[in-house]
């Protein structure tokens, strides 16, 4: 957004079930009124197609609008010139709107890095230092393509590539337990909606802020502006060991407690810390390839 989103497979299955409804009564009318009836269709799929595909762009474009404002010159000239103006904003979505097309089947399990419950710092060091260990997963992927675009730094796919994983790297769900498909098996009950962890925390928490991707992004920027020195002098098991302290916080979380403004409240600073971090991690990333 920043994880795997629902799927649009799932979501058409759902509109197709609902337009055979619309068969059914469309067959009792005349003309006219099916004519209009298929019209009000059109529109009624049109607005689910946009909702199910949206919500999680708006975190990895905060993530990528903080970034953009922490390159250097050089480095920002270069993804520039690679993707156009502020294009790493606009591109990072494109690593899940790929996933559709079969040529990138391969990269689906490059979104999502399981992790293990009770993990030390020193164990993720050396999954780290060994990103194939467990499988070509999001720790593997971000090396490979770390070093990919180093040694072809006008390979634009890498580029985008690493915009967005660098996004999904800091959304907790995607180290999430391998049991439970990092939240994915988890239900949740949304304001009076019936979802899981994982689309919680890759789009619905963010959603109830209300502001758009550029208005969340500068409030953190203000927000964190004090500790912005601090978090550029952290590498990326500094940012995992964050994120995983997040993640085990939000597995502990007494389910009892079923109200979903404590839960907002609850993990208000998290979420954006995390979004805060995703961006500058980015921003070190790509300052480091383009010295």
């Amino acid at each position: 957004m920043l994880i795997k989103k629902i799927s649009l497979k799932s979501n058409f299955y759902l509109i197709l079930n609902k337009y055979s409804n619309f068969v059914a009564i469309i067959k009792s009318h005349n003309t006219t009124k099916m004519k209009l009836t298929k019209k009000l269709f059109t529109l009624c799929l049109l607005s689910l197609t946009i909702s199910a595909s949206a919500w999680d762009a708006v975190g990895h474009r905060i993530i990528a609008d903080i970034a953009y404002n922490n390159l250097t010159e050089k480095a920002k000239a270069q993804v520039d010139k690679m993707l156009g103006k502020k294009g790493i904003i606009y591109e990072a979505t494109w690593a899940d709107e790929v996933r559709s097309d079969n040529k990138y089947a391969y990269s689906y399990q490059w979104h999502f890095q399981d992790l293990d419950d009770n993990m030390t710092s020193a164990g993720i060091k050396k999954l780290l230092e060994n990103p194939k260990a467990e499988g070509e997963h999001l720790f593997f992927a971000l090396d490979s393509l770390t070093k990919r675009l180093k040694a072809h730094n006008s390979d634009a796919e890498a580029l985008k590539f690493i915009v967005h994983f660098v996004g999904d790297l800091h959304q907790p769900m995607h180290m999430g337990r391998k049991t439970d498909k990092g939240g994915n098996g988890v239900e949740f009950n949304w304001f009076g909606k019936k979802t899981n962890l994982h689309s919680v925390w890759d789009g619905a928490l963010i959603e109830n802020q209300k502001m758009s991707y550029s208005e969340y992004s500068r409030y953190l920027q203000d927000k964190f502006e004090p500790r912005k020195a601090e978090f550029k002098k952290y590498g990326i098991l500094q940012s995992v060991e964050a994120v995983y302290v997040v993640r085990n916080r939000i597995y502990s979380y007494d389910t009892s407690d079923t109200s979903n403004y404590h839960y907002v409240y609850f993990f208000a600073d998290n979420l954006d810390e995390m979004l805060y971090r995703g961006g500058i991690q980015l921003a070190n990333v790509l300052n480091n390839i383009y010295k």
